[in-house]
């Protein structure tokens, strides 16, 4: 009659680690279940999820080496003799990156092992509400009872299933972090955030790389779209700031095929692939050859395996993500779910990991504290980061008014592009604002050189109320692209042209 564990969690990435050894700090039995499945194109790696493993960690590092090439680039204004022409060798930097991420594998499993935490590297489904089962892969088969289970199994990307070819030849940001050689010609299809990381640090080291989109770039980010009239300086229109990511992208090096789509994919005998694609713009077929084709077209929920339905664990029928409350609870008691696995939640590492230690001290440790999802930053990391927290301004317009929001946007030029002569025509800043009273921030964007470490920063601000004219009363850090956050002078009213208010 007694279940063996206090605590079950299923899915070893960030949020099911974070809850896992959260409750073993209370002192009860815990025990974490893991599986990967290998990726269509037979792709594997070990416990930490995707942030750890094909995510946030490999993507920022192969970012970097990226970084460090346009750094090269502008080392010989800066007085450094660098012979030409400088060369990238992806082994050297997969294997360092890979090496690692697989640091990181065994320093999780050694916490878990430190905290007595049971590792179970087998792939489960519940059989009861309060069983899961299992085979190990020596086929043994495996049964977990315990009193509280949580699902953090996260997601896997998708293929365009509509696209002849598509699962046999290409491949997903699942298989790209591990390959041992370079992907050589490469075409990224479809636009989301993902996609655009990729090839941008693909050609920072010096491939060619052709990204296809369907639409608009980063959508769900901001896209409102402004007029500027300042004559001082030679601009006319402020772009949409996922607009401005991708132009920056295209002055970098890195191809658009714009309003087109993919219909099929063949393996020609050179082993090239050959995609035919639909110019929606030209309405005619067109068609090129890649070494790679990388599909980022969403990532759906990793649930198909858990058996929901016999349990009772509401889905939502249309994303098959599960349906949580507020306490991350489920529509079966004692079971809950955290992470990208959750519908309405958003799909980043630090969000999963509060969330689950969260959950574990509510469960655990008398607590009533719940996860706050409002003012999350968040940054892409293209060429040229994209950082953001808060409102973006449609949001921001849809829950508020236009009438009663005010934004403040400015471009502004790096220092450090001054004497390397780069161009700074996308680095730009906007900040959303109630109109009323204090002019609460709602939403800070910020498009320039590591937007990251930027957000952060604003963001403990925008978290405790801080309004336009604090932040203009802040004193900035001289000379810092943060700093110009601080002097943002440059406004428009909502529905009228921008006017300049300041210098």
């Amino acid at each position: 009659g007694k279940n063996e564990y206090d605590l079950l969690v299923i899915g070893g990435g960030s949020g099911g680690l974070a809850c896992a050894k959260e409750a073993a700090q209370f002192g009860r039995k815990v025990a974490v279940m893991d599986y990967v499945e290998p990726s269509p194109q037979g792709t594997t790696w070990g416990l930490g999820g995707t942030c750890v493993n094909v995510g946030c960690i490999p993507k920022k590092l192969m970012h970097q080496a990226a970084l460090l090439g346009s750094a090269v680039k502008d080392a010989q204004h800066y007085g450094w003799n660098i012979s030409q022409p400088v060369h990238h060798t992806w082994s050297v930097m997969a294997q360092g990156v890979q090496n690692y991420v697989k640091s990181l594998n065994w320093g999780h499993r050694v916490q878990l092992q430190e905290k007595k935490v049971k590792y179970f590297n087998i792939k489960g489904s519940f059989s009861d509400p309060h069983t899961v089962c299992g085979l190990t892969k020596a086929g043994k088969e495996t049964v977990v009872t315990a009193d509280n289970i949580v699902i953090a199994t996260g997601g896997r990307p998708k293929y365009p299933m509509d696209v002849a070819g598509a699962l046999e030849y290409g491949i997903t940001s699942d298989d790209l972090f591990w390959l041992k050689e370079s992907p050589g010609k490469t075409l990224p299809s479809f636009i989301l955030y993902v996609s655009l990381e990729c090839a941008g640090f693909l050609t920072g080291i010096g491939l060619d790389t052709t990204v296809m989109m369907r639409s608009v770039p980063l959508r769900g980010f901001d896209q409102a779209n402004h007029i500027s009239k300042k004559k001082q300086i030679c601009f006319t229109t402020q772009q949409q700031m996922a607009s401005l990511v991708t132009e920056h992208m295209e002055s970098y090096g890195t191809k658009f095929l714009k309003r087109c789509f993919p219909t099929k994919v063949e393996k020609l005998k050179s082993n090239r692939l050959q995609v035919t694609w639909k110019n929606a713009d030209l309405d005619r077929e067109e068609t090129d050859s890649f070494d790679t084709v990388m599909w980022a077209v969403g990532r759906a929920p990793d649930t198909k395996t858990l058996n929901l339905e016999t349990v009772g664990v509401k889905t939502n029928s249309e994303t098959g993500k599960i349906i949580v409350d507020a306490s991350e609870a489920t529509s079966v008691p004692h079971i809950y779910a955290v992470g990208d696995i959750t519908e309405g939640r958003p799909e980043l590492t630090p969000t999963a990991i509060a969330a689950g230690k969260l959950l574990a001290q509510r469960l655990f440790g008398q607590s009533s504290e719940l996860m706050d999802y409002d003012n999350v930053p968040t940054t892409v990391f293209t060429p040229l980061e994209y950082g953001c927290v808060g409102l973006s301004e449609e949001a921001a317009v849809q829950r508020y008014g236009s009438d009663n929001i005010e934004v403040y946007h400015a471009f502004y030029k790096p220092l450090e592009f001054t004497v390397a002569e780069r161009d700074a025509t996308q680095c730009y800043m906007k900040m959303v604002c109630l109109r009323e009273r204090e002019q609460r921030i709602l939403g800070l964007h910020f498009i320039g050189p590591n937007a990251g470490e930027v957000i952060q920063g604003f963001a403990l601000g925008i978290k405790c109320g801080a309004t336009y004219p604090q932040m203009m009363k802040t004193v900035g850090i001289h000379p810092t692209c943060a700093e110009e956050v601080t002097k943002l002078h440059i406004t428009k009213r909502s529905g009228l042209d921008a006017t300049v208010t300041g210098c």
